[in-house]
C-alpha cells in the first residue's frame, strides 16, 4: 500500500475520546496530543467542548462534538439545540446521528429534514456537519439512501459509525459511501481504526477523514513505516 505524507495523514485524523468515563485529565491529554502531532481535530462529548476550545485556541486543531449521540433518536429540536450550544462553546465541527429508526421505516422526508435542520445551524455558524449513518445497522440499500439523504440535506460529510454500535468502519462500507456521494462531500471512517494499515485501507477506499482514539499510535506507526522504507539500501545500478 502506498504511503501518504505524515502531515496529510495527521490532518485527516479526528482524535477521539467519547467514552462516558472520560475525565478532564484525559481530555487535556487528548488536546495536548492533538497539538503535538498536528492532528486535524479532537472529537469529544459536548460537556468538554468549551474546555477543548480554550486549550486549542490559536492552533489549527478543530473541536468536533457529537449530536443525537449515540442513538440518533433525539427530536430534531433537541439536535438543533445541541448543535447551537456546542457551537457557542467553540465547536467548529458537528457529528450528528441520523434518525435510524425513521430511515429503516422508509420515512425519507423525516430523515432528510432532521439532517437539514442541523446542517442549517452548522452552516449559519461556519461549522461543518457530518452525518453518522451507523452502517452496521443498515442493509446496503439503506446505506445508499442514508448517504443520498445526507447529500440532499446539505451535509459536508457522511460518517460510518458512532463506535458504540455493533460494528465499526469497514472498507466495503467506505467504498460504497464514496461511490454514493461522489467527490462532492467527505467520507469519515470511524470505529475500529487502530493501526496505520487500518488507516491506509480506509483512505484508499475513499475516506478523507478518520475518527480514531488511536490517533497518536497511527501517526507513530506511519513515521516508523516511512523511516523503514527510507533506511532500506538502494539496489546498485548496473
Amino acid at each position: 500500500m502506498s504511503e501518504i505524507p505524515i502531515a496529510d495523514l495527521a490532518r485527516m485524523i479526528d482524535h477521539t475520546l467519547l467514552k462516558p468515563e472520560a475525565t478532564e485529565a484525559q481530555i487535556d491529554q487528548l488536546c495536548a496530543q492533538a497539538r503535538t502531532h498536528h492532528l486535524g481535530a479532537v472529537c469529544v462529548n459536548p460537556v468538554y467542548v468549551a474546555r477543548c476550545a480554550a486549550q486549542l485556541q490559536g492552533t489549527p486543531v478543530h473541536v468536533c462534538t457529537v449530536v443525537g449521540f449515540p442513538l440518533g433518536a433525539n427530536t430534531t429540536a433537541v439536535k438543533r439545540y445541541e448543535a447551537e450550544n456546542a457551537i457557542r462553546d467553540g465547536a467548529t465541527e458537528i457529528d450528528m446521528v441520523l434518525h435510524i429508526g425513521a430511515l429503516k421505516a422508509g420515512q425519507t422526508d423525516r430523515v432528510r429534514d432532521d439532517i437539514a435542520a442541523v446542517c442549517r445551524v452548522c452552516h449559519d455558524n461556519a461549522a461543518l456537519c457530518k452525518v453518522i449513518i451507523e452502517a452496521a445497522l443498515l442493509d446496503e440499500r439503506e446505506k445508499v439512501v442514508a448517504c443520498q439523504l445526507a447529500v440532499q440535506a446539505g451535509a459536508d460529510f457522511v460518517k460510518t459509525s458512532t463506535g458504540f454500535g455493533p460494528g465499526g468502519a469497514t472498507v466495503a462500507d467506505v467504498a460504497l459511501m464514496r461511490r454514493t456521494v461522489g467527490p462532492a462531500i467527505g467520507v469519515k471512517a470511524a470505529g475500529g481504526i487502530r493501526t496505520y494499515q487500518d488507516a491506509l485501507r480506509m483512505i484508499q477506499a475513499g475516506a478523507n477523514r478518520l475518527g480514531a482514539s488511536a490517533g497518536v499510535q497511527i501517526i507513530e506507526q506511519a513515521r516508523a513505516a516511512i523511516n523503514q522504507v527510507g533506511a532500506q539500501p538502494h539496489e546498485p545500478r548496473t
